[in-house]
Order: structure tokens, then sequence, then C-alpha cells
């Protein structure tokens, strides 16, 4: 199951991940740490885990990532984690907002959270219920305070957690110098009780309908009753904990039952902590429910699901699948759990598990190599900057047990061969290119926003290097590299078509079992079957020079007009059944002030699905611009950069087939493609399985701002990895 863990980073600037500064801000963040401990707890149970800031851009970033259940996908989840940035009710804003979205998550709904953050309700509804809590009195201000208070007190934030602003008063001038202090530094009203002197009790939940109701855990205020656990306490130096609590059979039960009814009458959902104090008669109250538990090692839920037998990765996952059964039914749970409830040691995680988990947690690694790769300029024309990208890449996988070839090229930057082993053959060849068309002029530096990653070269080229060497250390990490025999070739004239590397990749591609290609996969995550070759056309027409003014200005003599009616010819071409296609890319003229252009320059390129279409093609565009003897214009056509079609064949079709089960397995989005962008492939053996689009999800092809989707970096190399792997084990 895919499941978004989302929580809230600390920010380095007020207003960071919000449109505008606004109402109380959050000081209540969950340490980095723990929430890595969760998702990878969640990967462990065979999830595949994603990790999101829960501010202004999650909605993009949840659609990103979660199936789309209305097209049959099976249902993804989130685990809340956030906190809230600022305003009122702060922990029910993801919530809301999930609820809006359609997305189930983990925890209470908006309504349980908000009763349970607000004390002074809490406390209404739990004096209501007629569960017993301690007397308390709601200020706004310190002047309404009025006659005497049966000191000592303490103070809470009303709308606060985590021991925020609690402090124990003892006569009537420091209440109103704490309420004061209070109002001021949170901007809300002030919950006064009656302080209880004794014993202090934490109890956990987890479940619904019957839930778990944990171990009690006391905690050790060192044989003081007007001890409290205080926030400095909980971040510095946290408290002992008792559990199970050291109390007799009467007083635990009667502490589950206060705990189960607080749970119902607050409406809470999933998990949470109730706690309480008991004087030195016995008697019990209730001083608030906690509808968000902590989850860090050492808070009081944790530590009493230990006591019950869960290890942390089992507590986890638990409260998943309470969540999961919440939405869908006890089967549903049954389904898509693998681990057992909730003591029996996991099995081993299998690979998939621990790719993903490797590489979720090294995105930043992938990001940084990606911007490493912008910043060398390797436009084709460029070899200097095209060879100091290969050095790069050959220096990443140096240290991974790969042997270069290097094939010397004096118009184009060097071809680049690497293998990791001594044989003739290739399970595998994975083929990316190095160069790119972008020249200096319209060089794009790298840049991060809202989940994409722009930049000259991210969309063909050099994204898919980055999944590659992600998929590569991860597989070395997991130690499952040597077992495939793996050939990668990276070429240097994509640009131009492959016009170099032509024969080399013929002959590597008939030497290996399967080809990978590593251009950008579409934003629907293509994996390219078939593509449709294309041959570049330039033509120059300049109007010849005569005798007479009155030329200038005729329709005979003018460059425009012939360009208007030759790509109104050109456009009679397209012709969807046989996949032809004319795309315009470039008209420019030349004139002056007084007289009409002189010279025009028509580029275009022609699109074909195969060889014989070519050849055909290139007939009729030349008896298209075929000179006449009455002609007044002079015409000049040249062919550039040609690529091949590349061909599907049975192989091809069955490979995607493998590769479509692997990715339902790691839960990776693909759909098979014919597309009408050459592909780097074209120049592969034919009768090779070979597909290409293994690289990140793209977007803005064809435009000047192409990028690639941050996360599906993870995606795509979990994916690649992972058919690496198969294909090592011919599938089995």
């Amino acid at each position: 199951m895919k499941v978004a863990v989302i929580f809230n980073k600390r920010k380095k600037n007020e207003g960071e991940g919000v449109i505008n500064v606004f109402g109380s801000q959050n000081q209540e963040t969950y340490n980095p740490a723990t929430v890595e401990r969760v998702a990878a707890a969640l990967e462990q149970g065979g999830h595949n885990v994603r990790i999101i800031d829960g501010n202004i851009h999650v909605i993009e970033q949840l659609q990103e990532f979660m199936p789309r259940v209305v097209q049959g996908d099976q249902p993804g989840m989130v685990f809340n984690m956030a906190y809230g940035i600022q305003g009122v009710s702060r922990y029910t804003h993801i919530p809301s907002l999930l609820e809006m979205l359609g997305i189930p998550y983990v925890g209470s709904s908006p309504a349980g959270h908000g009763i349970a953050l607000d004390k002074v309700t809490t406390k209404v509804m739990i004096q209501a219920a007629g569960l017993p809590t301690a007397p308390y009195w709601v200020f706004h201000n310190a002047d309404q305070i009025q006659g005497d208070l049966p000191f000592p007190v303490i103070t809470k934030p009303k709308m606060e957690a985590v021991s925020l602003g609690i402090q124990v008063i003892h006569d009537m001038n420091s209440l109103r110098t704490a309420i004061s202090g209070l109002i001021d530094q949170f901007k809300q009203p002030v919950l006064v009780e009656q302080f209880i002197p004794g014993r202090e009790f934490a109890v956990g939940v987890l479940g619904n309908q019957n839930p778990d109701i944990f171990p009690i855990v006391e905690i050790d205020l060192e044989g003081d009753p007007f001890g409290i656990q205080s926030l400095e306490d909980k971040l510095r130096k946290p408290k002992n904990k008792i559990c199970p609590a050291q109390i007799d059979d009467k007083l635990a039960n009667e502490l589950r039952r206060l705990t189960l009814e607080t749970f119902k009458v607050l409406g809470i959902f999933d998990f949470c902590r109730v706690d309480f104090r008991m004087d030195q008669d016995g008697n019990l109250y209730i001083l608030e429910l906690n509808s968000m538990a902590s989850l860090g090692l050492t808070g009081t839920y944790v530590c009493a699901a230990k006591t019950a037998g869960y290890t942390y990765e089992s507590l986890i996952n638990r409260m998943l699948d309470v969540a999961v059964e919440r939405y869908f039914g006890k089967e549903f749970e049954d389904v898509t759990s693998d681990h057992e409830h909730p003591v029996e040691t996991p099995k081993k995680d299998p690979l998939r598990i621990r790719l993903r988990s490797y590489l979720r947690s090294n995105i930043d690694t992938m990001e940084d190599y990606l911007s490493k790769m912008v910043d060398i300029n390797s436009f084709i024309e460029n070899v200097e900057g095209v060879n100091t990208l290969g050095r790069w890449v050959s220096s990443q996988l140096s240290g991974s047990g790969f042997d270069r070839q290097v094939f010397s090229m004096s118009e184009f930057g060097n071809i680049l061969y690497f293998t990791n082993h001594a044989g003739e053959t290739n399970d595998v060849l994975i083929v990316g290119n190095l160069d790119n068309p972008v020249d200096y002029e319209d060089y794009i530096p790298f840049s991060e926003e809202r989940g994409r990653i722009y930049g000259t070269g991210v969309a063909r080229g050099k994204g898919g290097v980055a999944v590659l060497l992600g998929a590569l250390k991860a597989l070395r990490y997991t130690r499952a590299l040597k077992r495939v025999k793996i050939g990668l070739l990276f070429i240097t004239d994509d640009s131009k078509g492959g016009v170099a590397s032509r024969k080399i990749m013929h002959e590597l591609s008939s030497k290996s079992n399967y080809v990978l290609g590593l251009s950008g996969s579409g934003l629907g995550g293509d994996i390219v079957t078939a593509s449709l070759g294309s041959t570049c056309f330039n033509v120059e027409i300049n109007r010849k020079l005569g005798r007479t003014s009155s030329q200038y200005f005729s329709d005979e003599h003018d460059p425009i007009l012939y360009c208007a009616q030759k790509i109104t010819q050109l456009k009679k071409l397209n012709s969807v059944e046989q996949g032809v296609y004319v795309t315009l890319t470039g008209l420019e003229t030349r004139s002056n002030a007084d007289l009409p252009a002189y010279h025009a320059a028509l580029s275009f390129v022609l699109h074909f699905q195969n060889p014989e279409q070519s050849k055909k093609l290139d007939g009729q565009v030349m008896r298209i611009f075929a000179p006449k003897m009455q002609d007044a214009i002079r015409v000049h056509i040249t062919k550039g950069a040609q690529r091949k079609p590349f061909l599907q064949n049975d192989k091809t079709v069955q490979f995607y087939d493998q590769i479509a089960k692997i990715a339902k397995v790691v839960e990776v989005r693909v759909v098979q493609e014919e597309t009408g962008i050459a592909s780097l492939l074209a120049n592969v053996s034919p009768g090779v399985a070979a597909v290409d689009g293994m690289g990140p999800r793209t977007g803005g092809y064809g435009s000047r701002d192409k990028y690639v989707v941050r996360d599906s970096m993870i995606d795509r190399s979990v994916l690649l990895a992972y058919l690496i792997y198969k294909i090592g084990r011919n599938f089995a």
C-alpha cells in the first residue's frame, strides 16, 4: 500500500510553508528522526512510503504520489503526524484537507482532534458524561479572577499540548502574573484547574470497536506529590516511566474503564493517550486526552506498547492496520497486511522493501547528482563539457565494480561503456545519453520548486542517469549488484540521431538479453515500446535579383508566400493511419525597410513509423521543393539529423508484461506507450527485447520549461533496481 507520512518540518523562516502569517504559531513539531523511524517501520511492513511536508504544497505532493482509486487502483493512506503550522485547532488542518480530497488517514477526525486539543471543551464533555475531572476556571484576562481559588492550581493555555505553558501556582499574585503572561504569549484563554497532588498515570489506546488498552504507565515523580512533567522534562530529561504501573487490579480496571469512556465520549479514532492524576485518597481525575500521542521512543505511548509486546515496527504497522480496518473493513486489512499482531517477529525484509527504504532515505543524494550534472554544460557541440560529464559519471561508477571502455570520438564526446563482469554477453544493457541539444544561450540552471526539478538536460538525459546511479547504489547496498551481468552504455550523439554510436549500440545490444533506455517517462509513467523515426529538413529560399523593380512586389518573388504554399503541401503529408506527422520547427525571414523579404529559412521534422516510409517521404519532400524553370527564387534544401524508428517486436511486448508485473509489486504506475518522440534506442539490434522511458517522470516536454518530478526519482529507481535484479534471476 502507498502510505504518505505527513509531518511539519521545522521552519527556518516565519511564514515558510503558508501564504500569510496569521494566528498563533505552532511550537510543536516532530523530531525528523522519529518521522524517519515511522517511515522505515512502515517500509518494513511492506508499504511504499513517502514523507511529505504538511505545508501549502501538500495537495500537489499527494496528487503526485497517491493512487487513483477511481481508476481501479488500490487505495493509499496517510499516516498523519502533522501538528499544523499556525492558527486555531491546528491538529484539524491536515485531517480536514484529507477529508476534502478523499484520502483515508490514520488518526482522529477533524472533530475529534478539535475537541481533544481544546482543553476547555474536553473538560465540559467529560464532566457532562459524569466522568471525574478536577474543578476548573477559564480566564480571558487576569482581571476576571474573583474571590479565593483553592490553591494550588495549575495553568494551561486553552489549545496547546505537550505541557506548553503549564505552571503550578500557589498564590493569587503569581496566578495573575501567569495568566497575563500566557495570554500575551499564546493569544488564547487560559484554563486554570485545581491542582491534584498525588500520582500521575497515562493509558494508551489502540483500535476502534474493541480497542486494545495498553499496560498502564505511571510517571515517576520520585515521591513528590506536587511534581509534574514539564515541557523541559519531556525535551531534555524525560521522567522515568514505570510500566506496568505497580497498582492493584481494582485501580487498574478503573483506569482502563475511564480511559475507554473518555475515548468514546470525545469521538476519537485509532489511537490516543489519556492522562490521569490520583489524589492521596485514591480518587482519579481525568486531565486530558492526547489525540496525537507522541511516537518518540521516550514517550509513554511507545513505552506502554513495548510492554504490551509490540516492537516499534509492529506498533506503527498495527496503527496503520486499525485505520485501514476502520475505512475498508477487516477483510481488506487481512489482505494488505503481511505481518501478525502484535508480537511475532517479522520475516526478513524482502529486497524490494530494502531497496525502497534505501532510495527514499537517499533522495537528497540523487537530487545532488542531478544538480551536479546540470551544472556541467554538455551541449553536443561542447565536446569538453560532454567529456567532463562522462568523467563525472565514471567517478560515480568507479567504486561499484564497473570497468570502463572508452570509444574516442573527434566530432562528439567520447562514448563510454561499462561492465561489471568479464563475459561477452550482458543480462541487461542500460543506455543513457550525455549530450543535449540546448546551446549556451538557452541553458537553464538547476532549480527545484514545488516538487519539480528544472534544468537543462533533466528530462531526457541527466534525470535518467540520476535514476540509474540511485538504482545501482541501492543494489550494491543490498548486495544484489554482482548477481546480474550489467552493461552500461552512455552515448554522446543522441542530439544528432546516434550517427556515431549507431554501430556500437547495434553490436552491444545484439549481445544483451534485454535493453533499457533511460529517457524520461512522461507524467503518466510511460514505458516506451515503440517510437517514430524522424528526419530534420532545413530549406533556404532566396529571391532572385532581376533588372526591373516591379518584381520586388510580385507574388512570384515573395519567399514568405513561397513558404506558406509549401507548408500547406507539407501538412498534406500528415496521416494518422500511417503514423506520418510533419512538425514545423522554425521560420525566419529577412527584409529591409522599403522592400519585401528577400530571404526565408524554413525548418521542419518528418516523423514516420518505418524505414520504407522514410524513403518515400524523402522523395515527396524533394518533389515539393523541386525547382522549376520559371521560378523567381532559388531553393536549397538539406537534411539534418535523422533518427531511425524504434520498432516493437514480440520480445519487447513480453518484456513490457514482465515490467508491468514488477511495477505492480513495487507500486509504481506504468503504462505502455508507443510515442511520437524519437527514442535513443532506435539503433538497438532488431529482435532484441528493449524498452525506453526508465528515467524519472517528466513534464513540459517540447517547451523551455521541461522538468522532472522530484519524488518520481525514488519510484523509477526502485523499479529499475528491482527489474535489474529480476532480470538476473530470469524473472524467477
